[in-house]
């Protein structure tokens, strides 16, 4: 059968203050012989934005899209958060924040991959909840990026769903709240 190697670190984002791939990659150290098993992948990407320069300066987290995720995925950080380095004190700091979405990618609707079908329920028009959690609030900022806090009811921000950077779309802030209440299609989390 084939035989790799370990994975390579990861690599850096491919570009500063824009959301981008990193890279993993293994090498093939005994090609298969004889029909024995194929070699698996070699390469793994996954999303990622860093929001410093190459010269460490930031690079203004008002001009990045706001990233979110299936509120599913706030029942495994909250589980992760409990017994790491997040204090259970700091749960009850979380908030929520109401947009009326406005546009969206066709990518969306197409989405068929059982870990990104919550992008399917994306709708213009719709009024969605994203939760802001303490794991994906800046320490200094106490909040999420993209969440429009200095925005007032005109102005179109922007959002990007992770695990497929073609969907994405804008929004327009309603309200924040304390609590999250919409429905389970609608709500998401900040990342």
């Amino acid at each position: 059968p084939c035989v790799v190697g370990e994975w390579s670190h990861w690599s850096g984002c491919a570009e500063q203050c824009h959301p981008g791939l990193r890279i993993r990659r293994r090498y093939v150290q005994q090609e298969p012989r004889n029909g024995g098993e194929p070699c698996p992948a070699l390469e793994e990407k996954a999303g990622c934005l860093e929001y410093l320069t190459y010269q460490g300066e930031d690079c203004g987290h008002e001009h990045v899209p706001a990233f979110i995720t299936t509120s599913e995925y706030g029942k495994e950080r909250k589980r992760r958060a409990a017994s790491s380095l997040w204090p259970s004190d700091k749960e009850a700091a979380g908030y929520c924040v109401e947009f009326r979405t406005e546009w969206l990618s066709l990518q969306c609707a197409l989405e068929r991959r059982p870990y990104a079908r919550w992008m399917q329920y994306l709708r213009e028009g719709h009024t969605v909840c994203v939760a802001c959690q303490p794991p994906a609030m800046g320490a200094d900022t106490q909040r999420c990026n993209g969440d429009g806090h200095n925005a007032h009811g005109d102005k179109i921000l922007h959002w990007e769903a992770i695990g497929n950077s073609q969907c994405q779309g804008t929004w327009k802030k309603i309200r924040q709240l304390e609590h999250c209440s919409c429905p389970l299609v609608h709500s998401f989390i900040f990342t």
